[in-house]
């Protein structure tokens, strides 16, 4: 009996690959070339430019506060959001009354958009009639307003901040389903063998979630290291680009300053940085799981 081709598990995904492979390569396709490109403002190619705009990047002392910043940013909020997320996974997977109600209420920013979350933020963190100021002083512990956007001291780390927040949900999400996955009868023999609550979470709860450990890593990664609307809405980079990331950092160099260039060779490097530290991470994590 003759089988036939579409029975193929890569014949039936080739479709799919092949929409995903055209939605990915022919932007970074555009991408490398108009990084290649002398480009004027309105995004017409006036000719070959080589690697000046790459060079251009290099040059500017923007660039290199606004990547010490990213890498600040993602790590902050990546392990951050990481370390709130498993003690509320870890209380949210055990049984108890109003279990449901508790995990909708976990849930609900991450059902909010981004910006507007990032605007009510602002709101909160005026220096002049925020509530973040106003409850601090009706607890006693300031006595004048802090200006918590309009310096770089305070603005950077509240924007950090946030960011853990808006991460913790889909964080969760993520372990709920790793600790879902782990059987019962593993703790009740460990219980039964005089295991303490710190030794079931060292020698059953850690080892069996660290695949979903791995994926809230690279993921939450990847979308914080391009996350655009917190940085955004609260400051726009400021003051005096203090706070700007490269993903803010870049829309200046391509809308602001009509150097499109010169923030496609920037997309281009943040792309190739950011395969390289998943590609890094994912072998590393292999290789753990191997050993």
């Amino acid at each position: 009996m003759t089988r036939s081709p579409f029975t193929n598990p890569y014949v039936l995904i080739l479709p799919g690959f092949l929409l995903s492979a055209f939605i990915i390569l022919w932007p970074l396709f555009q991408l490398g070339n108009i990084s290649l490109s002398e480009v004027n403002r309105f995004g017409q190619i006036r000719g070959f430019a080589g690697f000046e705009n790459y060079l251009a990047v290099f040059n500017d002392p923007d660039f290199y506060g606004a990547l010490w910043r990213t890498l600040i940013w993602t790590f902050g909020i990546v392990i951050g959001s990481i370390g709130t997320a498993l003690p509320i996974a870890i209380v949210l997977h055990e049984d108890f009354y109003g279990r449901g109600l508790a995990r909708v209420i976990i849930m609900l920013p991450w059902a909010v958009s981004l910006t507007m979350t990032a605007i009510v933020w602002r709101w909160a963190l005026s220096g002049e009639s925020g509530m973040l100021n106003s409850a601090l002083m009706g607890l006693g512990l300031i006595d004048t307003n802090i200006q918590w956007l309009a310096q770089s001291s305070t603005a950077f780390p509240m924007q950090i901040l946030i960011g853990i927040l808006v991460t913790v949900p889909f964080t969760v999400t993520i372990f709920l389903g790793g600790l879902s996955s782990i059987p019962d009868d593993l703790y009740e023999a460990a219980r039964l063998e005089g295991a303490n609550p710190f030794q079931l979470f060292a020698r059953i709860t850690l080892p069996l979630i660290r695949p979903f450990l791995n994926i809230a890593i690279v993921l939450n990664t990847i979308y914080v290291f391009n996350s655009f609307p917190i940085i955004w809405a609260t400051t726009q980079g400021g003051p005096a680009n203090s706070t700007d990331i490269l993903v803010t950092y870049l829309y200046k160099l391509g809308f602001r300053f009509g150097k499109l260039g010169e923030a496609s060779a920037l997309s281009i490097m943040m792309f190739a940085l950011l395969l390289f530290f998943t590609l890094i991470y994912v072998v590393l994590a292999m290789r753990g799981e191997k050993e």
